[in-house]
């Protein structure tokens, strides 16, 4: 069963969410963060960023940074760019994308059913990152930004989704920099709230789909809080953590590329050559060409695209891991002709996610920044779903999800 309850959001009045909103903190480095912030003093970059407000170039993990933050939303409060909510509401989140729109429920998940198991990864995290993200919380005392979760589509959920937004939404606003809309409900009736808690508590599983740092770091600190009480009890608000939770049949995996510097040592015709061994190569010539189809792939270099088609033998379609063509790629690309073993750390590499279209590869290679770029197939969530169900991880840099969840219309704070 999947434990959620309501929480009194932390949210910003109607006429200032689009400036108080922003993009999560891990999508931006801080220059980018400064230069969207630049003359809005409301934007919530001011805490989930704070290094935005000392001198380019400060170490985002400095204690004086995770301390603005604080101060920030102190301030935030203060002067009512921020107000919390009278009393535990669900929010229904919706967010459009070229025309296709994908509906979310706001709740509070419970830190056990992460710890146990019963909220679902398939990433793994990365230690460093998870302590700037328990850093921030701890100081904060609030998750800042929701994570996002996918479960199993539920047509009595749906059927609740669509009554709440055939109403008027109370946040409504179209972000400048994407031209993604971003609405907004709020479901303060109790015996909603009631309906809602039930059929989660019916629900085995979730998974999260994006954020696992953010989840993971939320978890901990709930679970340190938890330690380092002598009364706790099981209701306290440290044992629940922000996230958006979609339905499986909403969300669109779109594709995660790879870029690389060097072809080690081998030129263009003798690593078109050793390709050969695993795939079928096609030129396309000067012809942009994208996957169609599991198992195909898109090569870019020297000014032209080659369809890649993996030979039988290369994947299992009945492992769950075999069957990604991250796998594939990873194994008879990446490392058996490129030498790139790790994927996390080899500075050779480097990574582009499909919302930037095939032109970003092309880009990067005719500029001579790369000498090769790789288009995978997207992945399904049912591929995601079932890794994370046998208890596998997949390899990095597999997911990319878009439209990414904006922060800012609503907190939850931890007391």
């Amino acid at each position: 069963m999947s434990t959620i309850r309501p929480f009194r959001g932390v949210r910003p009045p109607q006429a200032l969410v689009k400036a108080v909103a922003s993009r999560p903190y891990d999508v931006l480095n801080s220059e980018e963060a400064r230069a969207e912030a630049a003359g809005n003093e409301k934007s919530l970059y001011h805490i989930i960023k704070p290094e935005i407000d000392f001198e380019p170039g400060t170490d985002e993990h400095d204690v004086r940074v995770y301390a603005k933050a604080l101060e920030n939303y102190n301030k935030f409060k203060a002067n009512g760019w921020l107000i919390k909510d009278a009393k535990p509401c669900y929010y229904v989140y919706a967010q459009t994308m070229n025309g296709r729109t994908q509906y979310g429920l706001v709740v509070c998940a419970y830190v056990p059913d992460y710890m146990e198991g019963r909220i679902k990864k398939h990433e793994l995290t990365r230690k460093d990152k998870e302590e700037d993200r328990m850093k921030h919380v701890r100081t904060c005392n609030a998750n800042m930004e929701p994570v996002f979760f996918a479960y199993p589509h539920r047509d009595d959920l749906d059927a609740i989704v669509a009554k709440i937004t055939a109403q008027p939404a109370y946040y409504d606003f179209t972000a400048d920099l994407d031209g993604f809309r971003h609405q907004f409900w709020i479901i303060d009736d109790d015996e909603t709230i009631k309906r809602i808690t039930e059929i989660f508590a019916q629900i085995p599983s979730m998974y999260i789909a994006d954020g696992h740092h953010r989840s993971a770091a939320a978890a901990l600190v709930g679970d340190e809080k938890r330690r380092q009480n002598p009364n706790h009890k099981g209701d306290e608000e440290y044992n629940f953590f922000m996230a958006v939770c979609f339905p499986d049949n909403q969300l669109n995996i779109i594709d995660y590329n790879r870029v690389v510097k060097d072809l080690n040592g081998m030129t263009e015709q003798q690593f078109l050559d050793a390709l050969k061994k695993n795939f079928d190569v096609q030129c396309m010539q000067d012809a942009e060409y994208r996957p169609n189809k599991l198992h195909n792939f898109s090569l870019y270099m020297g000014g032209k695209w080659y369809s890649l088609t993996a030979h039988p033998g290369t994947y299992d379609d009945n492992d769950p891991i075999g069957v990604l063509d991250v796998t594939i790629s990873s194994n008879f690309i990446l490392r058996d002709l490129l030498g790139i073993t790790d994927l996390r750390t080899d500075k050779r590499i480097d990574f582009v996610g499909g919302i930037r279209g095939l032109g970003e590869l092309k880009r990067r290679v005719d500029n001579g920044e790369m000498k090769m770029a790789l288009a995978l197939y997207p992945v399904s969530m049912k591929q995601l779903i079932d890794i994370a169900d046998s208890g596998n991880i997949m390899p990095p840099k597999t997911t990319w999800f878009e439209p990414k969840l904006r922060s800012g219309l609503v907190i939850h704070e931890l007391e």
